[in-house]
């Protein structure tokens, strides 16, 4: 992977870490406000949507070592 997609993929793991915390402090909002538990449980499953996407792009970024 050249620096350029190196740098391209760890801006993306960037924005995706930060979306990640806004849909965490948003749902935290609402379960404070008392919104509806159906729109709680949507924003939970978008927030694990955006966990995975994390965990690929972590994995590309992180080398598998064998030891």
């Amino acid at each position: 992977m050249s620096e350029q997609e190196q740098a391209e993929v760890r801006l993306e793991f960037a924005r995706l870490k930060q979306d990640h915390a806004d849909f965490d402090a948003a749902i935290n909002a609402m379960i404070a406000m008392g919104c509806d538990p159906l729109q709680i449980q949507r924003m939970k499953k978008k927030k694990l949507v955006l966990k995975d996407k994390i965990v690929q792009i972590e994995d590309r970024i992180i080398p598998d070592i064998i030891a």
